[in-house]
């Protein structure tokens, strides 16, 4: 490989590492055979449920991990939505502990939009935690944000973030 290419591919290589921000907490190791509920997300995002699009993209991404947790069940046709997402998230708690859930999933979708400007490039910025019910601590939490390319969508800008947080994950090895 001349030095030309080598130039090009660590340029290239720095571009794409200045498109994503991840920070995590390392935490204790999480059972994968532990009983996992998904709470839902809080949408600190301008973006008309967002969160509720994250989340759909997060089960995909935690099955794909061997975790299928169970999900907070949706407000049936006849009951009015919470608009608190605060006070969503408490309900959705209470009923982790009700359950006897040992580890829940949560977290906030910061920004769910595409920029601005000529390129319109999605922007997204999700953060993730894993709470005891039991005791409400924070076991694990960690934070991604990402620009994607102009023609990239959110769901696929969402997904790949979704991806990086989940693979921070202090999960034991799966079982062979």
């Amino acid at each position: 490989m001349s030095v030309v290419s080598r130039f090009a591919v660590v340029l290239l290589m720095l571009g794409l590492g200045a498109c994503a921000i991840q920070s995590s907490q390392p935490g204790v190791s999480l059972p994968r055979s532990g009983s996992w509920v998904l709470l839902p997300l809080v949408n600190y995002s301008q973006a008309p449920q967002a969160s509720e699009r994250a989340e759909q993209i997060l089960y995909s991404v935690l099955a794909r991990q061997g975790l299928t947790p169970a999900p907070y069940p949706r407000a049936s046709s006849e009951e009015l939505p919470l608009l608190d997402d605060g006070e969503r998230l408490q309900q959705a708690l209470q009923w982790a502990r009700q359950r006897g859930a040992s580890y829940a999933i949560s977290g906030s979708v910061e920004e769910w939009q595409y920029k601005s400007g000529l390129d319109g490039e999605p922007a997204i910025g999700i953060t993730l935690k894993v709470i005891e019910p039991a005791s409400g601590q924070i076991l694990w939490t960690a934070s991604s944000a990402r620009a994607g390319w102009s023609r990239e969508s959110l769901a696929g800008a969402g997904q790949r973030v979704l991806e990086a947080l989940v693979e921070e994950l202090p999960l034991d090895p799966p079982l062979e």
